[in-house]
């Protein structure tokens, strides 16, 4: 056991949470202005409640790898993994228990935010401190990552027209209708 990986994968726990229920209100605390919408959730779809998981990860990767680059293996491919988890935790969770119950409720959503964000960073964890994959993992990784965010960043401003992007408060999608 890392010692150190884990208390850094600890700390990203709470960073990740923190700073993804700041960002639920960002765009909001900004008056919705429309560059904020590219990281800040810009209304209540799952796909804007994605976000919160995914660039908090992402900031927080950029810290915590300056710190531990020499201990660990996979970094790329820990973090991919680790969005991917948040991603699938946090629908899995949100269609399951709304089909079983009938509505959404806020404790539930809040839930299973911070269950996808410690799973993800045990997850992350755990990748760290394997043996060292082969390099084209951490270059397809990376270019995931990449991908990821510039999906998060495009669909904010035109969203496909499919029930993971649709706000089920207006019924409308991403920040357009916000313009």
């Amino acid at each position: 056991m890392n010692k150190k990986v884990l208390i850094w994968e600890i700390i990203g726990i709470v960073f990740i949470i923190f700073l993804g229920s700041f960002m639920h209100f960002l765009f909001e605390l900004t008056g919705s202005w429309p560059p904020i919408g590219a990281i800040a959730a810009v209304n209540e779809s799952t796909w804007e409640h994605l976000k919160l998981g995914y660039w908090p990860l992402m900031f927080f990767a950029l810290i915590e790898y300056k710190f531990i680059k020499e201990e660990v293996n996979n970094f790329a491919f820990a973090k991919f993994v680790g969005s991917l988890l948040i991603f699938g935790v946090i629908i899995i969770f949100f269609y399951s228990y709304t089909a079983i119950l009938g509505e959404d409720l806020l404790i539930l959503d809040i839930f299973s935010f911070i269950l996808s964000i410690i799973i993800a960073q045990l997850v992350s964890y755990k990748i760290l401190t394997i043996k060292r994959l082969k390099n084209g993992v951490s270059i397809i990784s990376l270019v995931g990552l990449v991908i990821l965010g510039l999906l998060f960043i495009l669909f904010t401003y035109f969203p496909p027209q499919i029930f993971l992007f649709q706000d089920p408060v207006s019924g409308g999608y991403g920040i357009v209708e916000h313009l």
